[in-house]
């Protein structure tokens, strides 16, 4: 009942004259604040500097996860990710064997939402959200006007119809830091990337201008390879400006409001999949046309606010005047006023994890059931980057410091970090006398937490494979039920919680979200789908004159 309550709120009809804007978001991947504008003194990025000057900088956002397919998961549906089962990374390459997270029924993406308030929505050829593969094609096909749209995605909406754009850039992903070896043509996609990529960016950072935290040492390894991420982002930099060149050229950034982020914080080692700062810290700027523009947002500022990832979702139905569902587990950005954000790490490929962190603006608190996981454990991806593999040889060799040697040795059952006066948190706190109320104070906010969510230690990753489908096969849609009254074709989910289409024969598939007049058309086709679950046979219906 609750989707279809939904769906009537999303068709309310807005007031005369009211305009909606477009909404253009552009996601660079693997990234925490390396910009100019975020006062890196290292960042070449004068597209995204000049973006926030016209726009405001959010500096206290948080992923909800250091790693792309969990945190995007939660990013799209607007619910944590284990709220989803999209906890472990990643679902479809699970070593027990694949499956697709599956979630509760009355969920939706809200580029699906967008679409039922009449907006054109696009993305290009990435998905990841646990309920699709990676690549474009593989998720629910009712999210999407249109997938693996390389630029200007805009151009076949109907005339005068807003836009939602989800636009990645890979440049900056962790395979792009990938060495040149043997091993590293396992991931041949990654590997030939690499070299085409390779035409763009240049080097306009130099391993001596790179600033070392005090994790890494200091070699010459370490800092070509943090001197390259910064480049890569150069070369992403230089794609924005592209992005935001086309919206001007085709008239529409005057009614565009465009957000850049990333999906999590840097693709570095001690960084991603971590519950660091330096794993789940991302960069955003809003800009807003001047007839969008909220009477309380001034170009230029920053905002220190603490915010969620899983406040973007409810922030772009906010823009598109599109009523919140009462699923979303954050607010706009615009009214957020978060005491704490939460962030969690589960499986990772085949290292099996548990760990779950509460932050607010002085602390952090990462609690793990794991107690003697080492977080710098070899891995077969991450090993292709040169750093990781020179900073282990230094560990075994003893040549690396205390702090630079932590990431290497068991994460402990508690960790606590003086965010202020520790930014890079390598001082764990936990056991200090001084610091016990903090401690106290924390673990008490995580484990309501934990209670509200329904995020248990006792369940293991196959028990939750067996709640999503006990026969172990992947489960089929069915055909929505259909009645013709009057010319009018209504139709209703046979599936409880799908998503239903139709479309003229052959065309592109509509999100169903009122009755179509079948006297007009003929013949169409409806289909169904089940998000986590395949989608239903095609049927035809045609009107029986």
């Amino acid at each position: 009942m609750k989707f279809y309550i939904l769906t009537v709120l999303c068709l309310l009809p807005l007031p005369a004259g009211a305009e909606l804007p477009n909404i253009l978001l552009l996601m660079a991947e693997d990234m925490s604040p390396r910009v100019g504008a975020f006062n890196d003194p290292v960042a070449v990025t004068p597209n995204l500097d000049r973006l926030a000057k016209e726009g405001v900088i959010y500096t206290n956002v948080f992923a909800t996860a250091g790693v792309c397919a969990p945190s995007r998961a939660a990013m799209i549906l607007g619910i944590p990710q284990v709220s989803s089962g999209a906890q472990h990374m990643r679902t479809a390459s699970r070593p027990a064997g694949a499956y697709f997270a599956i979630p509760p029924q009355d969920v939706k993406a809200f580029p699906e939402l967008l679409r039922s308030r009449g907006y054109y929505t696009y993305t290009d050829s990435k998905l990841d959200y646990q309920f699709s593969h990676v690549r474009a094609g593989s998720g629910p096909f009712t999210i999407w006007d249109a997938e693996n749209v390389t630029s200007r995605g805009w151009a076949n909406r109907s005339e005068d119809q807003p836009f939602f754009g989800w636009q990645n850039f890979f440049v900056t992903h962790e395979s792009n830091l990938f060495g040149k070896t043997p091993e590293s043509l396992r991931y041949f996609f990654f590997w030939l990337y690499q070299l085409w990529i390779g035409r763009n960016t240049t080097e306009i950072v130099k391993p001596e201008d790179v600033v070392l935290p005090p994790y890494y040492p200091d070699t010459k390894t370490i800092r070509a390879d943090i001197a390259q991420h910064y480049n890569n982002i150069a070369e992403m930099d230089r794609q924005v400006g592209e992005a935001l060149t086309a919206l001007e050229q085709d008239g529409l950034l005057d009614s565009t409001i465009v957000i850049w982020m990333t999906d999590h914080g840097d693709g570095l080692p001690r960084a991603k999949r971590e519950l660091y700062d330096s794993g789940i810290n991302v960069p955003v700027i809003v800009r807003w046309p001047d007839k969008f523009t909220p009477p309380n947002i001034k170009p230029g500022s920053k905002d220190n606010r603490l915010i969620s990832t899983l406040d973007l979702a409810p922030t772009i139905l906010s823009l598109a005047s599109v009523e919140l569902p009462e699923y979303l587990h954050g607010s706009s950005f615009m009214t957020s006023n978060r005491e704490y954000v939460f962030a969690s790490r589960d499986r990772i490929d085949y290292i099996p994890d548990r760990q779950r962190a509460v932050r607010d603006k002085r602390f952090k608190y990462i609690r793990s059931w794991h107690p003697d996981l080492v977080q710098g454990h070899r891995l077969a991806f991450r090993d292709n980057i040169n750093m990781v593999r020179e900073m282990r040889e230094l560990f075994y060799a003893g040549q690396l410091s205390e702090k630079q040697a932590s990431w290497f040795q068991a994460v402990g059952s508690e960790r606590l970090f003086n965010v202020i006066t520790d930014p890079h948190e390598v001082e764990n706190l936990a056991g200090e006398v001084t610091y016990s109320a903090e401690l106290a104070r924390l673990r008490k906010v995580l484990d309501e937490k934990l209670v509200e969510l329904g995020d248990s230690a006792a369940s293991t990753e196959t028990d939750l494979v067996r709640s999503f489908n006990t026969s172990g096969e992947r489960l089929v849609t069915e055909v929505p039920s259909s009645d013709i009254s009057d010319c009018l074709l209504f139709l209703s989910p046979t599936t409880p919680g799908s998503s239903l289409a139709w479309r003229r024969l052959k065309e592109h598939w509509k999100l169903y979200a009122e009755p179509i007049d079948i006297c007009n058309l003929g013949a169409v086709e409806i289909r169904a789908v089940r998000y986590g679950w395949l989608a239903s046979e095609i049927k035809r219906i045609e009107l029986d004159i």
